[in-house]
């Protein structure tokens, strides 16, 4: 079959959608179908032999940490010259919500998947009161697809509460070969430590925002002087968090990406996961194939992921007691080493292989519910 999708986010951007979908991608392609990438113009054009057609992009007064490609004409002009199968919108809002309007007018079968509660995040940017009319948004939107995909119950849940219609869970994944204990790296040890490499590292990574909660870390790292915090990744709230931590052991690294990042999970002690705002967090997972166990605030996907007191420790949100004594039972050598074994046999359950294949019985599934004929050439 041949396959538009049509995302918000691409690469080069690194995100959990850009790692969902650059999986899915590649196992489309090895199954014979032929893939089409509509994305912001970034500047790449291919991906394992996906085309990408890029579609101008444009940084926001109110978010210039990345660009967004606006709603554009170019996206009906797109998919008549490609003229797919099915359609696939991820994370519409934008971009994605041109992708859906002309799918639906176009008459192609659609697919849309929910990636980032932004909702939510309107409560850490003073538009709480907006929210009802962003759930209407999103849910005029989705509800244009013949199937709906999420990434784990909670979410699941939710939006069926919220009337979103025909909602499937999309399964987890990670690489277990990239995100593996044997990648540790005491020159990355020392680099995220500060030369102190003696202490216990806790290590953050993702985008730098006020809805992920970061500066909820700082008591622990006042409090522990044998503790250091390392935080990777970038985003519009860095220069608030580095004056937030300004005083504490406490290192930021910008960006990393392929071996570095993976040594980076791989020569830490344990992961540090304070959100309540997520749809998944696939960081999670590939913390816990590189043998690290998740510290992590108490949450619907969190834990979905992790098992308290065998594969990481969750902790009560906006409760920093809770937070420190979680962080404290490592201190423990033998639950410390057990917690780092267990989270290590967790995560080889899951790869890339099963949600990937699991997207392409959802795209039958929605060229069945069109009366469409599957046609695609194995390899």
């Amino acid at each position: 079959m041949k396959i538009v999708i049509i995302t918000e986010t691409f690469i080069p951007s690194t995100d959990g959608v850009v790692t969902r979908l650059t999986h899915a991608i590649k196992y489309m392609k090895k199954q014979g179908h032929e893939v089409v990438v509509i994305a912001p113009d970034l500047g790449v054009y291919e991906y394992e032999g996906a085309q990408i057609e890029g579609v101008k992009a444009t940084t926001l007064p109110f978010y210039r940490y990345r660009p967004f490609a606006l709603p554009q004409k170019k996206v009906k002009r797109l998919l008549q010259k490609h003229n797919p199968d099915l359609v696939h919108v991820v994370n519409p809002a934008l971009i994605g919500a041109t992708g859906v309007h002309y799918a639906e007018k176009l008459g192609y079968p659609l697919i849309a998947s929910y990636h980032t509660h932004v909702p939510k995040y309107f409560d850490y940017y003073n538009f709480g009161l907006l929210k009802p009319v962003c759930w209407s948004y999103f849910r005029m939107l989705h509800n244009k697809a013949d199937i709906n995909l999420c990434t784990s119950g909670t979410v699941r849940k939710e939006l069926i509460e919220k009337d979103f219609f025909n909602v499937h869970l999309w399964e987890r994944g990670v690489d277990i070969d990239r995100y593996h204990p044997i990648h540790k790296n005491e020159s990355m040890r020392e680099r995220l430590t500060n030369g102190s490499k003696d202490k216990k590292l806790l290590l953050f990574v993702g985008r730098l925002a006020s809805e992920k909660e970061i500066h909820k870390l700082k008591p622990l790292v006042k409090q522990r002087d044998d503790v250091c915090l390392a935080i990777v990744g970038d985003g519009p709230a860095r220069e608030d968090l580095e004056q937030t931590f300004s005083g504490t052991d406490t290192v930021f690294t910008g960006f990393m990406h392929g071996e570095q990042l993976a040594q980076a999970f791989a020569s830490a002690d344990a992961f540090m996961f304070p959100s309540v705002t997520e749809t998944l967090g696939l960081v999670i997972l590939e913390a816990m194939a590189s043998g690290l166990p998740v510290i992590a605030a108490k949450s619907g996907p969190t834990m979905e992921q992790i098992t308290d007191g065998k594969t990481g420790i969750l902790f009560e949100n906006e409760n920093t007691a809770s937070l420190i004594e979680a962080v404290n039972q490592l201190d423990n050598e033998v639950l410390y080493k057990e917690l780092r074994k267990c989270a290590r046999a967790e995560a080889e359950k899951f790869s890339w292989s099963r949600p990937s294949a699991q997207l392409l019985k959802f795209y039958e599934k929605t060229l069945q519910l069109n009366d469409v004929e599957i046609v695609a050439t194995q390899t």
